[in-house]
């Protein structure tokens, strides 16, 4: 039973790792998007 709590737990740390880095992702394309003009520069995301 207990391999069943490391399994998910590893999926819990790799979901995390993955949110973090899709986060980064689109807060670096929503400044980019706000330098070309394409956002305006007040947009406020979620």
């Amino acid at each position: 039973m207990e391999t069943f709590g490391i399994t998910g737990f590893s999926f819990g740390i790799v979901g995390f790792i993955f949110a973090m880095v899709a986060l980064g992702k689109i807060s670096k394309l929503e400044k980019q998007l706000k330098e070309t003009g394409v956002l305006e520069k007040e947009y406020k995301s979620g």
